[in-house]
Formats: structure tokens, C-alpha cells, sequence
């Protein structure tokens, strides 16, 4: 009887988008908003740090709207942005089966920060040492990010733009592998999947706030100008020896 009555209840109605519980990076994403309207002078002290306060205190998405909902940037598609998800895992065949590059540390220290151009595959291993990738001034070249990471009695860091999306696929032995996930409010924005293990080790990733990346396809569509000007400039020049 009582299988009976389970069999015939009706599921549970699958939760909308804007039911779904808020996550830091979609609070700071409203935050974010909310300040550019202090700055531009729309919102009060008062009304700001009001705000402010109930977006900390919001437990799903959809409530995030209403503080927003009278300003400019919520109807240019900044505050629905961030209920925008990218894939769990990378497209296939788009990361190839070969590291780009590695970065190692055996009873040493590795640092990759600054102005460098990210593969679309990189490797980090630490064992008894320390690993520190800093993407948050890299260039991406390609939508999608992979980096494999290996720790054993190790540690490593990765930090990343906050307006990137960041997504974690691992696992810790005696160990801690931790990612916080998080989504960009601009789909062709680039996406860093961590993976790997931590053996008696640490694997941390996460957004550094205050550090942005610029739109992927603008750097595409500059490199493809550039191509164009430089085949332009060539075919004058040789019109020109003529």
C-alpha cells in the first residue's frame, strides 16, 4: 500500500532559474552593480548600504533582481548574467592530450604570474613544494582552460579573473582539493576547469577579486585586423617595388 501511494505521487516541480540559491559570485556580481550606481551618483549612501545589506542576506537568485530592478545596468543584461552556467567540463576534443606547459616544484617553489599567455592545457606538480599559477593578469587566447594538477606533500594555488567562469573536477587523499566554482556573466568569456588530486597536499582554486580579464573575442578580433593590415600593408609595398 504504502509503495502503492509513493509510486503515484506527483514529483516535485524542478526549480526555475530564478528559485535556485544565490551563490557568492552572483552577490557579487549584484554588489558590483550597486557601486557603480553609488558612483554614478543614481543611489544614496543610505540606499546603497541598505542594499547592500539585503543582497548579503538573499538566499536565492530570483530575490536578487529587486534591488536592482531601477537601475540602467539591470536591463542591459548585467544582473540576469549571472544566472548564465558554463559546461562542467570542457567541449570535446577542444584541449589537446599534451601539457602546453608545465609548471613543477620538488622541494621548491614555482611561480607563473604576470603578463603570460595561458595554454589551453597546463600541468602543475608539487611534491614537498610549492606551485603558485596566477591568471588574473594572463592573456587567454582560448575559450576554454584546462589545468591538470598533481600534489603530493605539496601545495597549490591557482588564482583566476573574477570575470571568468571557474569550475573544479577532483579530489583529495588525506589531502584538501578545493575549487570555488564560479560563473562569468559573459558567456564567451574563457572557462578554467581544475582538475587533478592532493595526496596528503592542498589544491586550492579561486577568483581574485578585483582583477578582470577582457573580452576573449576582442582579442580575437584584433589579432584577425592586424593579419588583414599586415596582408595589406605587404600587397602595397610589393605593388609599390614594382
Amino acid at each position: 500500500m504504502d509503495l502503492q501511494k509513493s509510486s503515484d505521487a506527483t514529483p516535485a516541480p524542478a526549480a526555475t532559474p530564478v528559485e535556485l540559491r544565490a551563490s557568492d559570485a552572483d552577490r557579487d556580481r549584484i554588489t558590483d552593480i550597486l557601486r557603480d550606481a553609488l558612483a554614478e551618483g543614481r543611489l544614496t549612501p543610505e540606499e546603497h548600504s541598505e542594499r547592500v545589506e539585503g543582497v548579503l542576506a538573499t538566499k536565492t537568485v530570483g530575490e536578487l533582481d529587486r534591488f536592482v530592478r531601477d537601475l540602467p545596468a539591470a536591463h542591459t543584461g548585467r544582473a540576469t548574467a549571472a544566472y548564465a552556467s558554463a559546461p562542467n567540463r570542457p567541449t570535446a576534443g577542444a584541449i589537446p592530450a599534451e601539457a602546453d606547459e608545465s609548471v613543477v616544484a620538488v622541494f621548491s617553489a614555482a611561480v607563473r604570474k604576470g603578463r603570460w599567455r595561458a595554454g589551453r592545457r597546463i600541468h602543475a606538480y608539487a611534491v614537498f613544494g610549492s606551485v603558485d599559477i596566477d591568471l588574473s593578469e594572463a592573456i587567454f587566447e582560448y575559450q576554454q582552460v584546462v589545468i591538470k594538477t598533481v600534489s603530493v606533500f605539496g601545495n597549490i594555488e591557482i588564482r583566476v579573473p573574477e570575470n571568468v567562469s571557474l569550475r573544479g573536477n577532483g579530489g583529495g587523499v588525506l589531502g584538501n582539493f578545493e575549487v570555488h566554482t564560479m560563473d562569468s556573466g559573459d558567456p564567451d568569456a574563457p572557462v578554467v576547469y581544475v582538475d587533478g588530486l592532493a595526496v596528503l597536499g592542498n589544491v586550492e582554486a579561486r577568483p581574485k577579486r578585483g582583477k578582470l580579464v577582457a573580452d576573449i573575442l576582442d582579442r580575437v578580433t584584433s589579432r584577425l585586423n592586424d593579419r588583414v593590415a599586415d596582408r595589406v600593408d605587404r600587397g602595397l609595398r610589393k605593388h609599390l617595388d614594382r
